[in-house]
């Protein structure tokens, strides 16, 4: 059944005080309008966490595991209790910002055998992720795990399972799941700002070397600063290469390339709007065109995603891109159309736009009408006239609705907020691994389908892959 959203719905919503927020993820802090902009300023309902501490570790410390540290120890009742990285220049870095005590090691196991800590974070890179995962559960931690959740299809079933068994709280990380921006697009989404959702355009584009991950390499990494036979685990039996262990994702061996590393984001941003399960038809294609640096992954790829029309939400198409290479500077935005508007997410702001066909659709200009006989003419305007006779002019609204975040809103906090509070309260997070698997599984796909030139088949509802005849 297609949701029966309508403009009218969502002005009506907007009437009175109900333009101060809907949902409770949000509300409006502060109000300006100019010209025909209106612009509100949101704001996360903060709650205050319990005063028992959670004792967490970090496993992985690159960018992203510094990063999420960052966030995590940004909440009160958070204790660094150590860290795990397979290179001795993290670990020596993480006594530099957290102090001398904190507890260090190559050896990610040390970290899950100790009983005081409480729950892992886990940085690694993508063809670590389900192992370590789904260890750390064996052993009764709370996972917060970076995004994809899996680096191969296959590897969803085994970790879902595990975490049934466990039932311990497990977040992924991608932060966009706990974004007040997406929750507001999600609550305007859902009174009907843009009418039925037909179509939805996201890119996330770079022009610079580091976002093509041309990262950085130590002066120091060597066979014996780095830990390369642990980081490979099997995924290959190679020499020592410095490049290969600082810039990983660029390697379908350890990482995902551009569609688990972004395409995730994007699944992630829509479906928390529209409450999808995923798409059942993937198509992508593109190549590795300017970054010839020894990478074996595409610096631009395209995607097409064929949405079926479900309980929560009509048939719709998604087009996806990631280009490394755009000359025209790079950028990220986010596009949702419906039939009676769209709505745009651009950094930490979310946009509605409408517009309306009229009732009557018109007759001259570009048009058959013009080559009609005279007499032909005449007779066809009578009957359009008597036939939208009762159709009255309205008025229809103009110019943009534009929600933004605070200035230094920092999504990762809420993303970790949520987490601690699961732990907290024995509750879920917003990012399990079902959802993750259903955000992860149409990346890979798409991976597969760019590598072997095909369409593929994916069951969102049993978070599959499928055949498609």
């Amino acid at each position: 059944m297609i949701n029966d959203n309508s403009r009218r719905k969502f002005i009506k919503k907007l009437s009175g005080t109900a333009l101060l927020a809907v949902a409770a993820p949000t509300l409006v802090t502060e109000a300006a309008t100019f010209a025909d902009k209106e612009v509100q300023i949101l704001k996360k309902r903060s709650k205050v966490p319990a005063n028992d501490r959670v004792n967490i570790a970090a496993i992985g410390l690159g960018i992203m595991g510094f990063g999420n540290l960052r966030a995590a120890l940004n909440k009160e009742g958070v204790e660094l209790i150590s860290g795990a990285d397979a290179y001795d220049g993290h670990l020596q870095k993480l006594n530099e910002v957290y102090g001398g005590d904190i507890k260090t090691t190559r050896n990610y196991q040390e970290i899950l055998d100790d009983p005081s800590v409480d729950a892992v974070i886990i940085s690694t890179p993508d063809h670590w992720h389900a192992r370590q995962a789904i260890a750390a559960m064996q052993k009764g931690k709370a996972v917060y795990c970076e995004k994809p959740l899996v680096q191969k299809i296959e590897e969803g079933e085994a970790l879902i399972k595990a975490h049934n068994t466990a039932k311990v709280p497990f977040q992924v990380g991608s932060q966009w799941a706990s974004s007040i921006v997406i929750h507001k697009a999600k609550e305007l989404y859902e009174a009907g700002a843009i009418g039925q959702l037909n179509f939805v355009e996201v890119y996330t584009d770079r022009f610079d070397a580091k976002g093509a991950w041309q990262y950085s390499v130590p002066t120091d990494a060597s066979a014996m600063t780095c830990d390369w036979e642990a980081f490979q685990g099997g995924a290959t039996n190679l020499p020592f290469d410095p490049i290969r262990f600082f810039r990983w994702r660029n390697y379908q061996a350890y990482g995902t390339g551009m569609a688990g590393d972004l395409f995730v984001h994007l699944f992630t941003r829509l479906h928390t709007i529209t409450s999808s399960k995923g798409p059942n038809r993937i198509y992508a294609t593109g190549g590795l065109n300017y970054w010839k640096d020894g990478r074996d992954v595409p610096d631009l790829m395209l995607g097409l995603f064929d949405y079926p029309e479900t309980s929560v939400h009509p048939a719709f198409n998604l087009s996806l891109r990631v280009n490394f290479v755009d000359g025209s500077g790079g950028g990220d935005s986010m596009r949702l159309v419906g039939n009676e508007g769209e709505m745009v997410l651009n950094g930490n702001s979310v946009t509605i736009r409408n517009k309306q066909l009229p009732a009557a659709p018109g007759y001259g200009g570009w048009d058959t009408f013009e080559t009609f006989p005279e007499k032909t003419q005449k007779e066809f305007v009578n009957a359009y006239n008597q036939k939208y006779k009762d159709i009255k002019p309205v008025v229809l609204p103009v110019g943009e609705m534009i929600f933004q975040a605070p200035k230094g809103y920092d999504m990762r906090v809420d993303h970790f907020d949520n987490w601690f509070q699961a732990i907290r309260t024995k509750g879920d997070t917003v990012e399990g691994p079902a959802f993750a698997m259903r955000t992860a599984g149409p990346a890979l796909a798409a991976n597969i389908s760019q590598q072997e030139k095909r369409i593929v088949g994916w069951d969102p509802e049993k978070i599959k892959q499928v055949h498609i005849a």
